[in-house]
């Protein structure tokens, strides 16, 4: 069975994304919101391409710190290799308590051995979770943006007993137009999880999931709020042609 369907296209989040960028640009082309969309679009492209050069990256770093892990051994190996044979060769002339530093610089060679290729072989993995979560901040702080851009649409200002102060922001939309605009802004909070989700599609790094997870509760909350804002919109009834009877 295929399992196109279990994982997150590349290509078709980002063609959501353009044509969302275009139905912006569509309703509502005076208004930055369709530049951030513009942002997002430049966004998921990057992650796309980004990840197919990180993985190349990664191969090569492996097999750069496989190399040096190879080296650190043989290096390790052929000194403890001439330490016991020249206190081999000098067995006759020491006694039994002089070959204790002997034991403890082949113990402490070995032990510094162990740590230098552990720390070469995490390599590779340390490069690919620094790459990704640059990319997952951009999108966290894109995220932040779009709920800026939101914050001052405040659907109380629509109600014909609202009293504007000096200080008051005009948002210049009327009741379909904000619900619009709202509607746009969690989409696209939703395009930035859907994006982030992109970036953890090859990884099992626990901080890499966890930043990610960390992304989609913040944008799911703040999609949260931006409906609650929709819901209070007192928009007309859709009207809808009679019937006539069958």
């Amino acid at each position: 069975m295929t399992r196109r369907y279990e994982r997150l296209d590349p290509a078709a989040v980002h063609s959501t994304v353009e044509r969302l960028h275009a139905r912006i640009a569509a309703r509502f082309p005076d208004r930055n919101l369709r530049h951030v969309a513009a942002e997002l679009v430049g966004l998921v492209s990057e992650v796309g391409e980004q990840e197919a050069r990180t993985r190349r990256q990664e191969h090569a770093a492996r097999v750069a710190s496989l190399v040096a892990a190879v080296l650190v051994v043989g290096a390790t190996v052929f000194a403890l290799v001439m330490a016991v044979r020249d206190a081999v060769a000098a067995a006759t002339s020491l006694r039994a308590f002089e070959w204790l530093p002997v034991l403890e610089s082949a113990i402490n060679d070995t032990v510094f051995a162990g740590i230098a290729v552990w720390f070469l072989l995490a390599v590779p993995a340390r490069l690919q979770r620094a790459a990704t979560l640059r990319r997952l901040h951009r999108l966290r702080s894109l995220a932040h943006v779009i709920d800026m851009h939101q914050l001052t649409k405040d659907p109380e200002r629509l109600r014909p007993g609202f009293r504007a102060t000096s200080q008051s922001v005009d948002i210049g939309l009327d009741a379909d137009g904000l619900a619009a605009y709202l509607d746009y802004c969690t989409e696209l909070l939703s395009l930035v999880a859907k994006a982030a989700a992109l970036c953890a599609e090859e990884s099992t790094d626990a901080v890499v999931l966890d930043t990610v997870s960390t992304v989609e509760n913040v944008t799911g909350g703040m999609s949260t709020k931006i409906w609650q804002k929709i819901a209070t919109l007192d928009l007309p009834a859709v009207s809808r042609p009679a019937t006539s009877p069958r």
